[in-house]
């Protein structure tokens, strides 16, 4: 059996689909870090983690911000279901600066009552959020 050129990605959030596209080369935050899928990988089942995404169809490459989830990798396919996902170009900037700010301040508190991780995934989605939107701004 040959192996695919090309890979099937499909990516999900709870409230929609947003990619469903053949492309080339895929690479997902893991939550053991970040890993890349061509065609022909071996099946996988991976936890997700809080990054920054990205695909590659020919020499144009798109970036999504995604947090949380699963992805399910087969030879020719590749399935993510994400619990946040947002493409570069659909981040509010100014929404994602107030949440860094807000998250930062918390952390800064250290309250004994606070919660720190959730305040530490908090500043760490809108840095990747920051991250990823400026890929846009670039490609404009």
């Amino acid at each position: 059996m040959a192996l695919p050129t090309k890979i099937q990605l499909h990516i999900v959030s709870p409230d929609r689909s947003l990619v469903n596209e053949t492309v080339d080369e895929v690479e997902i935050p893991g939550a053991d870090g970040y890993f890349g899928v061509l065609p022909g990988h071996t099946p996988l089942l991976a936890l997700l983690g809080t990054g920054e995404l990205w695909h590659r169809q020919g020499s144009e490459k798109v970036y999504l911000s995604i947090a949380f989830g699963f992805a399910e990798v087969q030879p020719d396919r590749v399935t993510v279901l994400a619990q946040i996902a947002e493409k570069a170009d659909e981040i509010d900037v100014v929404r994602a600066e107030a949440a860094k700010k807000r998250a930062e301040a918390r952390l800064a508190q250290a309250a004994a009552d606070m919660d720190f991780e959730r305040a530490r995934i908090a500043l760490l989605k809108s840095l990747i959020r920051l991250q990823v939107s400026t890929r846009a701004r670039i490609r404009s």
